[in-house]
């Protein structure tokens, strides 16, 4: 009977992590590498977001500020300014944001959310926060409307009432505007919710208030009557002022603009329906869409501009979105991409009184921001600076690096400026205010993501910046179909077939390699000079084995037993060109094709990344391929190793061959701890080779010794191997095809609440256990090695580390001609769980990194300076108090989705263990550099980050940061060097964070400001008559009007003040580091020298009274006297 532990259960129970870890060879081991890192240099931190605010629900801009505010459905804020400056808010509700609006150069904003509550945000710190915030009871907010240098803000409601609250104080008037006050007494309708609120632009005192249902009214608030009433019998939707305030547009839900007179409030003085078919006897136009918002502004030169959003006819079905600009006589329709949100036209301006001379339009779109140049003849728009265009297809995978090599980011820029589109606006981006920070964070960053249409992007990440550096579109490999006819049935997946699934990139080389949904590989090498790989001929190897234990007859021929330590050569036969067809057998069962099909027309590849090697897995007797589950390249060894649930394949991108291909269950070789049997491939096949050709019939006879010395050099045969073989003159495709017989491994998308427990004691789970990592390296593979070699392990999803030997040839040309040996050494060591990241350190426990090649120029001219240059491989990098030539040992790391294992090398014992988690299990792990040491940082699905001393394992951080409500996250978190790390928030935004507590420290420096001090332009001039005369813009003391003393006090219950913690207290809280405390000092100097100069000049009124008491003294003194006693 199995005894029972008490303590593992109250383990499982009460800890996330395991306390502290488990030494195995005593503390003497931890005495000989001292580690620098502490948990005191670890905190998390949010630094910038990044990308399209998700789900836009409102927009504001500030035109003198020149600031731009997004608001979101969630609740969000995004503020923009220069390219650079951005800033991301949060509402504690969550509630979608319905309406923004500025304190117009006053670093303020007010929000107004759906839950009826408004909020006051303080925009003059680095990081805003809400100093009031107002939650109405028995009110639904519909409207808001703050007048330009007025400190009283109007709200509409549900119901038709108007309220008034001073963003001072944040308190309510007792000035009411009561819906059945403001319509005529003989109705009996309720006029609908309020829609629209706006003073008259040169009369403070008339406020016009647009109803649902189609009623305008003009208000006079000081009398506190209706002076006008307009009626229509559709809709409102919005209403726009001329600035002379004689006239006001409404746009209806008829897709009809009318335009009325304030003094004749019978009819519209002009009724347009600007896309309307006109019919020709005189009747009124065929209703049209609505038209959801209209601005009506003004210039001095010329026409005025009409623009509108909606109102299409009903008969243009399947039309894009389109705003539309009337100018004059010319009306044109500019077609969206999405559909429009909401719009804001930029005008020279602040005042309503003025000519307005609108310069741009901002356009808010479901899924981009546009901005259009009014200015210039053909409206074009502005090339968007802001990284807004993440999701232009679907981020699928991320990977960040920092740190990376100075040469890089340059090289990046240099080619991917040449994709740049042309027809843009000529002038500046017009959204332009704030000031960039003032951190001192220097080094390059790079984030790379991969997309769903198969494109992958290079962003330069430097600076808390983000800017696109580089495209590269992985799709124009392959065939496309032209319409959906022509679409091969052998695509695994519905949609997106070119989506990119892993990414693997050494920054040193520049060489990248993808791997796809539809399980195909590509390599590619970075060049600076444009190529056509021009598809010449291909050739396909086709090796089909039957049932070995009992075969049938009809074949001669016994292949030899697997043999997957001996290498194969490059291909000595000369293949005849011929044109690939794919192979069906009789029955329609789909066999031997890949699911994607290579183009086989001249391809132009670009400055950039050019392609190198294609790699696809294959169908077998109708099955799919598995999707690749790892994947690893080295440049320094020329290999790209890639896995999936049934094993795992090695190629030689520079000989172009596959050097190895075997089932998981292979690589243990007789020490499989499991003790599985092998599936055996299927009966109904016989045992052929195939080799096809187009090719004359007096070839035939020397067809059967191409075929023997094709299988030996070129692949090496497995029991469970299919493989096909294509060569292209520049370009390659290598067809792999996995082990038949093996049973996919379970999506990990599908669950999280799975088992995750390494004691598997089911055959059928053992039997597909999947590759889940590798690592290359020049370490110690077995405990008898005298040495470092060439290696590469590998981790499965069981929790089992194994190791392959690699014998490389001499470096140059002999690395062209001689094989590569690749060799299985077996089992080295078992954690729970699936393996999610390896490394190694020295003896001094410095981290180790992989040999690299650096970068050459592949497509130099043939006796140019670069061919001349001998590729030599970097050797690894070792501490300069250690020498791996004496033979030292190492120390690998093992991070599974449980526990975390130092091992060390070559005794291959346990130095340290430590058991991440009990209760859940990690998704993302790596090993990272940070200030002088390094760690393991870890990311857990119950939102749990982590981190581990190198290599005691010691815990220093665990944050409950981000519950796992999305695979989105689990997909996309990384983290890399200097403490830095990034997720996908949403699907358009990237969140970046820092775990590094020198960097949450200097933050504050490094973020731009989005105030800064700007002087308000001057009035309108009235000019001479209009002084004299009257008819200028007529003020009004709303003080009087709306304070208590005129107003008096409103009821308690109808909204409640909640305070914000943003005040001048939270302000002077959140400003830290070396820039908030020179901003304080110049606080303090400023107010020690205010309060000087009041010391002086109450010294100087002082002296002054003294002067004047003297002086009337002396004249009292001369008037007395001459003057008697009795004169008194």
């Amino acid at each position: 009977m199995k005894k029972f532990n008490i303590r593992k259960v109250l383990d499982g129970l009460t800890a996330v992590s395991s306390p502290s870890p488990s030494p195995q060879l005593g503390a003497k081991e931890n005495e000989l590498i001292p580690e620098t890192l502490q948990s005191e240099h670890f905190q998390i931190c949010k630094t910038v977001r990044h990308g399209f605010p998700y789900q836009p629900s409102s927009m504001a801009f500030d035109p003198v500020q020149k600031i731009l505010a997004i608001g979101t459905q969630s609740g969000a804020l995004r503020l923009f300014g220069r390219p650079g400056v951005e800033c991301y808010c949060q509402h504690e509700s969550g509630a979608a944001v319905i309406q923004l609006q500025f304190l117009i150069n006053e670093g303020a904003l007010v929000s107004a959310l759906a839950d009826d509550s408004i909020h006051l945000w303080n925009l003059r710190q680095k990081r805003p926060a809400v100093l009031h915030s107002l939650k109405f009871n028995k009110e639904r907010i519909t409207f808001c409307h703050l007048p330009f240098q007025s400190k009283w803000l109007y709200i509409g409601s549900e119901r038709g009432n108007i309220h008034i609250v001073n963003v001072e104080s944040f308190t309510l008037s007792g000035y009411t505007i009561m819906w059945n006050k403001a319509i005529e007494l003989s109705s009996k309708a309720h006029p609908g919710p309020v829609v629209h609120i706006s003073d008259n632009p040169m009369d403070e005192g008339k406020l016009i208030i647009g109803f649902e249902s189609g009623i305008v009214v003009l208000w006079d608030l000081k009398s506190k009557r209706a002076d006008y009433r307009y009626t229509y019998d559709e809709a409102i939707h919005s209403v726009a002022w001329h600035h002379e305030g004689k006239q006001f547009i409404c746009s209806h839900s008829d897709g009809t603009l009318t335009i009325w007179n304030i003094k004749s409030p019978a009819k519209p003085a002009q009724t347009i329906t600007p896309h309307g078919k006109q019919p020709k006897d005189g009747k009124k136009p065929e209703p049209c869409k609505p038209i959801l918002k209209v601005e009506y502004k003004t210039t001095r030169a010329g026409d005025p501009f009409m623009i509108f959003s909606g109102g299409l006819s009903y008969d243009t079905v399947g039309r894009r979105p389109c705003l539309t600009v009337m100018h004059g006589k010319s009306t044109a329709v500019l077609e969206m991409d999405y559909p429009i949100v909401d719009f804001l036209t930029l005008c020279e301006t602040p005042y309503p009184n003025d000519f307005q001379e609108p310069y741009a339009v901002v356009v808010l779109l479901e899924k981009d921001l546009v901005v259009i140049d009014l200015a210039q003849n053909g409206y074009p728009i502005f090339e968007n600076p802001y990284p807004m265009m993440i999701h232009e297809s679907p981020v699928t995978c991320c990977e960040y690096l920092a740190d990376c090599p100075v040469d890089l980011i340059p090289a990046l820029y240099s080619v991917g400026s040449r994709q740049k589109r042309q027809g843009y606006s000529k002038k500046e981006w017009p959204i332009s205010g704030g000031n960039w920070g003032l951190g001192t964070q220097s080094y390059p960053e790079i984030i790379i993501t991969g997309h769903a249409d198969g494109s992958v992007k290079f962003w330069d990440a430097s600076a808390i910046m983000l800017q696109v550096l580089y495209k590269l579109k992985t799709a124009k490999v392959f065939e496309k179909a032209r319409c959906k006819e022509e679409k091969p049935n052998t695509e695994i997946v519905d949609e997106d077939p070119f989506a990119i699934q892993l990414m693997s990139w050494c920054p040193e080389s520049r060489m990248l390699c993808v791997a796809g949904v539809s399980a195909h590989v590509i390599i590619y090498r970075f060049s600076k000079q444009e190529i056509t790989t021009e598809v010449l001929l291909e050739v396909r190897l086709q090796y089909e084995l039957n049932d070995l234990e009992s075969p049938e007859g009809g074949g001669d021929q016994t292949p030899a037993p697997p043999t997957p330590s001996t290498s194969p050569s490059p291909q000595t036969a000369a293949p005849q060109t011929h044109t690939s067809t794919s192979s069906n057998s009789s029955d329609g069962i789909r066999d031997n094709i890949p699911c994607l099909k290579v183009r086989s027309s001249p391809l132009k590849q670009s400055p950039g990344y050019q392609v190198e090697l294609v790699v696809q897995l294959v169908w077998v007797s109708g099955e799919p391929p598995q999707q690749i589950s790892s994947l690893a390249i080295n440049s320094s060894y020329g290999l790209v190793v890639f896995g999936n649930s049934n094993g795992l394949a090695v190629v030689d991108y520079l000989q172009k061959t596959v050097l190895l291909n075997l089932g998981t269950v292979e690589l243990y070789g007789s020490n499989d701890p499991y003790q599985r049997q092998l599936r055996s491939p299927r009966k109904s096949r016989q045992q052929n080779i195939y080799l096809n050709f187009n090719s004359a019939q007096d070839e035939e006879a020397d067809m059967e010794k191409v075929i023997c010395q094709s299988v030996n050099l070129l692949v090496v045969i497995s029991e469970w191997g299919l493989y096909f073989f294509c060569v292209f003159l520049s370009t390659v495709l290598l067809s792999v095809c996995p082990p038949r017989g093996s049973i996919p491994l379970d999506n990990r998308d599908n669950s999280f609440s799975r088992s995750r427990s390494s004691s598997v004691t089911s055959i059928d789970k053992e039997a597909r256990e999947a590759v889940t990592s590798f690592y290359f390296c020049e370490t110690y593979n077995r405990k008898t090695d005298g040495g470092l070699t060439p290696s590469l392990w590998v981790g499965t999803s069981l929790g089992t580390v194994l190791a392959i030997s690699l014998n490389m040839p001499p470096a140059g040309e002999q690395r062209l001609l001689q094989p590569v040996i690749v060799s299985p050494c077996g089992t080295l060591v078992r954690l729970k769980g699936s393996i999610l990241r390896m490394a190694f350190l020295d003896s001094t426990g410095s981290l180790l990194p992989s040999a690299f090649e650096p970068w050459y120029e592949p497509n130099a001219p043939a006796n140019g300076e670069e061919r001349d240059k001998v590729r030599k491989r970097r050797p690894v990098s070792v501490s300069p108090s250690t020498s791996q030539e004496l033979n030292e040992n190492q120390y690998a790391v093992l991070c599974s989705e449980k526990q975390a294992k130092v091992i060390s090398l070559p005794s291959q014992t346990c130095v340290f263990k430590h058991n991440i988690t009990e209760t859940s299990f990690v998704l993302r792990a790596d090993v990272v550099q940070i200030n002088t040491g390094i760690c393991v940082a870890c990311f857990c699905a119950n939102g749990h980050i982590m981190t581990l001393s190198l290599p005691g394992l010691r815990p220093l951080l665990d944050v409950n940061y981000l519950p796992l409500t999305d695979m989105r996250i689990a997909r996309t978190f990384c983290f890399t060097n200097l403490g830095q790390a990034l997720y996908l928030i949403s699907p358009t935004e990237i969140q970046r964070i820092t775990y590094s507590q020198e960097v949450c420290e200097n933050l504050q420096e490094m973020l731009g400001e989005l105030f800064t001090p700007v002087e308000t332009p001057e009035a309108p001039n009235r000019g001479f008559f209009k002084g004299l005369f009257g008819g200028g813009a007529q003020s009004l003391d709303r003080e009087e009007l709306f304070g208590e003393s005129g107003a008096g006090k409103a009821p308690r219950s109808l909204a409640q003040h909640i305070p914000g913690p943003g005040g001048i207290e939270g302000m002077k809280g959140a400003a830290s580091g070396i820039v908030g405390d020179l901003a304080r000092a110049r606080i303090a100097l400023d107010e020690r020298g205010q309060k000087l100069s009041e010391v002086e000049e109450r010294t100087a009124a002082m002296m002054a009274s003294a002067d004047t008491f003297s002086k009337h003294a002396h004249e009292m003194m001369l008037k007395c006297k001459d003057k008697k006693w009795y004169q008194f």
